[in-house]
């Protein structure tokens, strides 16, 4: 009982020694005054509380990646300025949802002047993200600087390298200054470790940002970074930019450079995670997206696509250069029914298609519970020894988002399974090959209701059944899942915002499960009034640049709607 005690003691040391020193990492001049707990959305707190300059907030209000980039690329804006601007805003979020995990506001500063120093001695930039501040998930390792991941266990150990990703950012001419919150685990659609705490949706604090990169959602949504970067390994990037009125976008598996990253679940590769942007704007998805590919990550980070940008795939040339596309519209997954928000961001961005003079014809779901029981298979194979590996200080497994439930309460999805043997896992691979070359074969198939002479061009379906939720009553991730089973890109594209007077719950006598009777038990839209919707737009695996190509089309229209 004295070594529990004990135990417990240590890691709550480390822990409160952890957020003395990022406090400290925090400039003085920049801590604002104190918002009061009861005020729930804190979007304004940055214009408000005094501390950015007008031309600051004309920077960071900024939300077009792309024109952000190019008064950096023409002196408009110094990298300087724009990184302090950032810098600034970003620390003021934390400061209302907690999002931050660590700052290196100097480091960055450092960076910009070098940066601003090249450009004005050779009227060039670095690359192609030069001088835009990006923010990181705490999965990503920078050389002198610890990377936690939620863990108290990982506290004090600092790298001795930057990842991958990380030094071909730099080469492209980022500038990186923050690093974002995850969950404990990180398999969690929420926010929230024994090391940080828990992190707030700026639209309503009472609710969850998602996760795990939520951090970033959060920050982000603050306009505390134009874009950051996560990981996604069941809707980690696609849920907090939908519960946070961001654009967000899973790539294939192996197309961005993971080599160097932490993770959990480390080694698991039946249905591994992918890496992908989250930011304000379209622009700045496919200016990462190109941006890393520039640099040609296949030679530096093992495992990694050796495929170029390609900017006839973008344009959309074997696409009919954009000008009719068919889409296929999933309205639900066939055991949860969405949410009216929801529907309705679907059926806006239907109408919009079709006066744009694009076809939509339905896509019925099929198999998708398969699918599902794959993933989660694969990813509850080891029996939880990953999760108890990293838990070697006495710091408890939290196995709850909820505030409110009782740390003892294991739920049953949280109870360790018996570990699959490697036959076992081999059938497992076996199976979702399986249902990869089943969804093949239906997309292909949809060539003869296309009336376009090819396949559906791309999958449009909701992100989730909900907008966010209050902090602990996220569900299973079932919308994301699917496309992390068959390895397909997804993006997020906002499209509306929860209204009170149209989005009326219709009554509902019979239910199609248990979980869809408790998501339509949750919903209450006076508590949900504006929120952000958005859609999800799926494509074939590693056609990435098609999914992009297609979410400007897409975006065109309801703009035009």
């Amino acid at each position: 009982m004295a070594t529990a005690v004990a135990s417990a003691a240590q890691w709550q040391e480390q822990v409160a020694d952890k957020r003395k020193r990022l406090l400290a990492s925090i400039p003085s001049e920049w801590i604002i005054s104190p918002v009061p707990d009861d005020q729930p959305n804190v979007l304004d707190v940055p214009k408000t509380c005094g501390l950015l300059t007008d031309r600051e907030l004309e920077i960071t209000n900024t939300a077009d990646v792309s024109l952000i980039l190019r008064k950096l690329a023409t002196a408009e804006w110094s990298a300087v300025e724009v990184t302090t601007a950032f810098s600034k805003r970003a620390v003021v979020a934390h400061q209302v949802v907690n999002c931050l995990t660590e700052v290196f506001v100097d480091r960055a500063l450092q960076r910009a002047v070098e940066l601003d120093a090249h450009l004005k001695e050779h009227g060039t930039v670095v690359g192609p993200l030069h001088g835009l501040p990006i923010s990181l998930k705490d999965q990503f390792p920078v050389k002198g600087l610890e990377t936690t991941m939620g863990y108290a266990a990982w506290i004090g150990k600092v790298a001795e390298d930057d990842a991958v990703l990380v030094k071909l950012l730099e080469r492209a001419g980022a500038v990186l200054y923050v690093r974002t919150n995850v969950p404990q685990t990180l398999m969690w659609a929420e926010t929230y470790n024994n090391v940080f705490g828990r992190t707030l949706n700026p639209y309503n604090r009472k609710l969850t940002p998602g996760g795990s990169s939520g951090g970033e959602s959060s920050l982000i949504s603050m306009h505390g970074s134009p874009l950051g970067v996560g990981t996604d390994i069941g809707g980690s990037i696609r849920v907090p930019s939908h519960f946070c009125g961001l654009y967000g976008f899973k790539p294939s598996s192996h197309r961005m450079p993971a080599y160097g990253i932490v993770n959990s679940l480390d080694g698991q590769e039946s249905v591994p995670s992918a890496i992908g942007p989250l930011t304000v704007s379209l622009s700045g998805v496919t200016a990462f997206v190109r941006g890393v590919l520039d640099q040609e990550p296949w030679r530096y980070s093992p495992g990694t696509v050796p495929k170029p940008w390609s900017q006839d795939d973008y344009l959309l040339k074997n696409h009919d250069g954009g000008k009719k596309l068919c889409f296929g519209i999933m309205w639900d997954e066939g055991s949860v029914k969405p949410h009216p928000p929801v529907l309705r961001a679907l059926s806006r961005t239907k109408q919009a298609l079709e006066a744009a003079g694009h076809k939509v014809i339905e896509w019925k779901s099929l198999r998708h519970s398969e699918y599902i029981a794959v993933a989660r298979a694969a990813w509850l194979a080891d029996g939880s020894e990953d999760y108890n590996a990293c838990l070697t200080t006495g710091e408890p497994l939290i196995h709850s988002m909820d505030p409110n439930a009782d740390p003892h309460d294991i739920p049953d999805f949280r109870i360790p399974r018996k570990p699959l043997t490697a036959y076992q896992t081999w059938q497992l691979h076996k199976e979702r090959r399986e249902l990869r070359k089943a969804h093949l074969d239906r997309w292909e198939a949809t060539i003869s209701e296309s009336g376009t002479g090819r396949p559906i061009d791309a999958i449009i379906c909701p992100p989730a059944p909900y907008t966010a939720v209050p902090h602990g009553q996220t569900r299973s991730s079932i919308y994301t899942v699917i496309w992390n089973a068959l390895d397909s890109p997804s993006l997020i594209i906002p499209v509306t915002k929860v209204d009170a007077q149209v989005d009326v719950m219709p009554a509902r006598e019979e239910f199609w499960s248990a979980e869809d009777k408790l998501i339509h038990g949750m919903y209450d839209v006076k508590l949900y009034e504006g929120l952000p919707v958005g859609v999800q737009i799926i494509g074939p695996t590693l056609q990435e640049e098609v999914v992009l190509g297609v979410g400007e089309v897409i975006e065109a229209a309801l703009k035009n709607h």
